[in-house]
C-alpha cells in the first residue's frame, strides 16, 4: 500500500528546493558531469596525514545476519542461533562462520565491531537503513512517513564517501569517488544517502556499471570513447561546448558559482586519460588474480576496487549485486541479495557466504601482499541486521525459516588503514538482540572513517558561502587504531 500523501511534507520539500540556487535544467547539465570529481576550493580541502589514503566500502545490500556470520551465538536457544556453527580464526577474539574459512584465514588484519545498532533512530526498512548507515546521520521524520516513496533531496545529508572526496586531495585524472557495480535501488525507487546531496551534484559519485552477462565487462559513460570518435574530435566537441557555455547565460552564470568549467575540463580530461581507461581495463590483471577473486560481477568489482585504490582514488564503493539465476537455482528468494526473509539459512550457505569469502578474502590477501592494506580502510556494512528469532511472518512463519529486518543490533567489520585487526570491539547480549556493552550508532562509524583518513576539519561551505558542520554527532573509535 502507497504510503498517505503528506501535504505539509511535500510543501516543505518544494520550500527547500526553490532555496537552491539551481535550475532543474541546470541541475540535468551538472549532473551530466557529476562523475568529474572536481572538488571545491583548497579553502575546504582540510585532511590531515591521516594512515588511510583510500577507503573501500562493501555494502551487503539488503540487510546481513549479524548472527549467522560474526556474532554468533552458539549458546542461545536453537530457535535463534540456527544451524551453522562457528570455527576458530586467526584472530584470537573471535570465531566466524563455518561457512566462511577463507575468511577466518584472514580474520589477523580484520577487527568486528559488534555492538551497532539505531536506536530507534531508524525505522526498520531498507531506505532508512542506507541513508543512517552510508551518512551516519540519523534520518529525518519524512523516513517512516514515505518508506520506499521518499526520494534523494538536494537537502540530504552527503554520503560518506562523498564527505571523504570532498575532503582528500583532488586525483589528477579520476573522479573522487567511484561506485560499483550498480546504482543501488529498484526500477520505481532509488536509495537515498549514497548522494554528495547538499554537498552539490558535482561531488556526487561515479557511477562505474556491470554488464549483467559478462561480470569483466563494466561500463560508464565517462571513461567509454566510442571506436569511431577520435580525440581530434572530441576536441572540436569541447570547442563547441565552450562556444556553448558562452553563450548560454544559465550555464554561465552556474559556472561562476559552481565551478562548473573545472567540472568540464575534468570530464574531458577523464575521456582523454590513457591512465584512467587503464585503471578500469580488468584484462590487465593476470588470470590467476582474476579466479581468486571470482568471476563474479562481486568478485570483479572487488578487484577493480583494489585497482583504483591502487592509483589513489580516496573512495570506493561496492554494492553486493546479487545474483538471481544462482538464488533462484537454490530457492533463495532474496533475488541473491541479503534480504533473507525465507530460506536464510539454505540462501546464506549455498549462494551468498561462499562469494562473499571468497572475494573478500582475496581482497584483503591481495591489499596485505601489495602493500596496500595499511593506507586502505575497507569496511563492510549493510542497511541492517538481521531478527534474531528464526521465523518471518511474511514468509511462512517458522516453517520459511527466514529472518526479519532488525536494527537494533548489526555488526560491522573494518580492517586496514590503521586498524589493529583481530579484535572484537563490544558486545551484542545473549541473543543477538541489543547491545550490551561498548554501543555503537552509524554516526561513531562515520567519524571513525574520518579519523582513519585524517580527516578532522568537517566543515563545508553551502552555494552561499557559508560554512556548516558536516558532522555534528559521533565519536571516532580510536581503540581500534
Amino acid at each position: 500500500m502507497a504510503p498517505p500523501k503528506n501535504d505539509n511534507l511535500e510543501q516543505a520539500e518544494a520550500h527547500q528546493a526553490a532555496r537552491l540556487p539551481i535550475s532543474r535544467r541546470t541541475l540535468l547539465v551538472a549532473g551530466g558531469l557529476s562523475f568529474c570529481g572536481s572538488s571545491l576550493p583548497e579553502l575546504v580541502q582540510a585532511k590531515a596525514d591521516g594512515p588511510a589514503k583510500s577507503t573501500i566500502l562493501i555494502w551487503l545490500s539488503g540487510g546481513a545476519s549479524h548472527i549467522d556470520t560474526w556474532d554468533m551465538k552458539p549458546n542461545a536457544p536453537s530457535s535463534i542461533r540456527g544451524p551453522f556453527n562457528s570455527i576458530p580464526t586467526t584472530a584470537k577474539e573471535y570465531q566466524l562462520c563455518e561457512h566462511l574459512p577463507k575468511l577466518a584465514n584472514q580474520a589477523h588484519h580484520l577487527s568486528v565491531i559488534r555492538s551497532l545498532g539505531h536506536y530507534r533512530r531508524g525505522t526498520g526498512d531498507h531506505h532508512a537503513g542506507y541513508y543512517y548507515n552510508l551518512t551516519g546521520q540519523r534520518p529525518d521524520p519524512s523516513f517512516p512517513q514515505l518508506l520506499n516513496a521518499r526520494k534523494p533531496r538536494p537537502s540530504d545529508w552527503p554520503a560518506i564517501g562523498t564527505v571523504v572526496g570532498y575532503k582528500s586531495p583532488r586525483h589528477p585524472y579520476l573522479p573522487q569517488s567511484i561506485t560499483l557495480p550498480m546504482k543501488p535501488g529498484a526500477p520505481q525507487y532509488t536509495r537515498p544517502g549514497q548522494f554528495a546531496a547538499r554537498l552539490g551534484v558535482e561531488h556526487d559519485p561515479l557511477y562505474v556499471m556491470a554488464d549483467v552477462d559478462d561480470p569483466m565487462n563494466f561500463a560508464a559513460p565517462a571513461i567509454e570513447l566510442k571506436a569511431d570518435i577520435p580525440v581530434d574530435r572530441l576536441l572540436t566537441r569541447r570547442q563547441l561546448l565552450d562556444d556553448f557555455n558562452r553563450n548560454d547565460k544559465d550555464l554561465s552564470q552556474f559556472a561562476k558559482t559552481s565551478n562548473l568549467q573545472t567540472f568540464q575540463d575534468k570530464a574531458f580530461s577523464l575521456l582523454g586519460s590513457t591512465e584512467a581507461r587503464d585503471a578500469f581495463e580488468l584484462s590487465n590483471e593476470n588470470e590467476k588474480t582474476i579466479e581468486t577473486y571470482g568471476k563474479t560481477h562481486n568478485g570483479m568489482s572487488m578487484l577493480m576496487a583494489r585497482r583504483l585504490v591502487e592509483v589513489g582514488v580516496p573512495f570506493v564503493s561496492v554494492f553486493w549485486q546479487g545474483n538471481k539465476k544462482l538464488a533462484e537455482q537454490n530457492k533463495c528468494k532474496s533475488g541473491g541479495g541479503w534480504d533473507t526473509h525465507g530460506n536464510n539459512f539454505g540462501c546464506l550457505k549455498d549462494v551468498l557466504l561462499p562469494e562473499l569469502d571468497q572475494c573478500f578474502s582475496a581482497l584483503l590477501a591481495d591489499l596485505h601482499d601489495r602493500g596496500l592494506l595499511d593506507q586502505t580502510l575497507v569496511l563492510v556494512n549493510s542497511e541492517m541486521g538481521r531478527k534474531p528469532t528464526i521465523g518471518d511472518p511474511r514468509s511462512g512463519g517458522k516453517t520459511g525459516q527466514g529472518r526479519d529486518h532488525w536494527t537494533h543490533a548489526m555488526s560491522v567489520l573494518m580492517a586496514g588503514g590503521g586498524i589493529q585487526g583481530g579484535q572484537a570491539y563490544g558486545t551484542s547480549d545473549r541473543h543477538g538482540a541489543y547491545p550490551a556493552d561498548l554501543p555503537v550508532a552509524p554516526e561513531d562509524i562515520a567519524k571513525t572513517v574520518y579519523h582513519a583518513m585524517g580527516i578532522d576539519d568537517l566543515t563545508a561551505v553551502d552555494k552561499g558561502g557559508r560554512p556548516y558542520n558536516l558532522m555534528a554527532e559521533g565519536h571516532s573509535i580510536k581503540s581500534l587504531f
